[in-house]
């Protein structure tokens, strides 16, 4: 008689095993490449890679670790995500990131070939040092986009990426326009808990489904109507945000 053996996630066997310290660390690790399917011993079998957290395994799977944190910081995983699902390569490309921050969305665009970043937050000495010394970042720290001169950037962008908190990207997507050229693409992270209304999350935290919805509505529809950009795509970030907040990424191109 044929046996059935029970089958888990990927993320969740990962950090039974004590490869990670938590799921959502393992899915981290699965995003970067990190993680392989040991052979069964005895095997001449070689490592196969894991490439989705929630691929279901037998629980008696083997995992091994292939290196170290790819990068500076956990957001940089997010953005890959709407980059790997949409296919857009931003090789060459000349980058703005509003709300840098640590520098996880720059460390992304930057791994993957971009040219030079733009990277802006209204904090300072936030940026990781790595990215500090990298002749590809421009660190404009302290400096808010929404009173922003239009020369602090002396040219055209190909891509605009946006990570910011307690802020609408209703409020911080349209300065950014000024740089971006035609044809050229707005990626960005929508947290349901900043773009909703007083009353709508509970301790912070969107539970609803049509509230997220909602979120996510508002900010495509203000892209579309007031800033002419087209939705492409609109995906789950594949990390949840801080107290399990489901974010999501959503790609836009500027038509005109």
């Amino acid at each position: 008689m044929r046996t059935h053996t029970s089958k888990q996630r990927a993320d969740q066997l990962i950090h039974e095993q004590g490869l990670s310290e938590s799921r959502e660390q393992a899915k981290r690790l699965i995003m970067a490449g990190q993680v392989q399917v040991l052979p069964p011993e005895g095997s001449r079998a070689l490592p196969v890679l894991v490439d989705k957290p929630g691929h279901l395994y037998p629980t008696d799977t083997r995992f091994c670790l292939t290196g170290r944190e790819q990068y500076v910081s956990r957001g940089a995983y997010k953005l890959l995500t709407i980059l790997e699902s949409a296919r857009l390569s931003v090789e060459g490309y000349v980058c703005l990131d509003a709300g840098a921050s640590t520098g996880g969305f720059t460390d992304c665009l930057l791994q993957r070939g971009a040219k030079k970043v733009y990277a802006v937050d209204v904090g300072r000495n936030q940026l990781h040092e790595k990215l500090k010394n990298d002749a590809r970042v421009i660190n404009l720290e302290g400096v808010n986009l929404r009173t922003a001169s239009p020369d602090l950037i002396p040219e055209p962008v190909d891509l605009v990426v946006a990570d910011v908190s307690f802020i609408s990207l209703t409020l911080v997507l349209p300065p950014c326009m000024t740089w971006l050229k035609t044809g050229g693409y707005v990626a960005s992270l929508i947290k349901p808990q900043f773009e909703l209304g007083p009353g709508q999350t509970d301790k912070g935290v969107v539970r609803s489904e049509a509230l997220r919805r909602q979120a996510i509505d508002k900010v495509v529809s203000f892209a579309g109507e007031e800033l002419g950009l087209t939705s492409l795509s609109v995906v789950p970030a594949a990390i949840r945000g801080p107290k399990g907040n489901q974010e999501y990424l959503a790609l836009f191109r500027r038509d005109r």
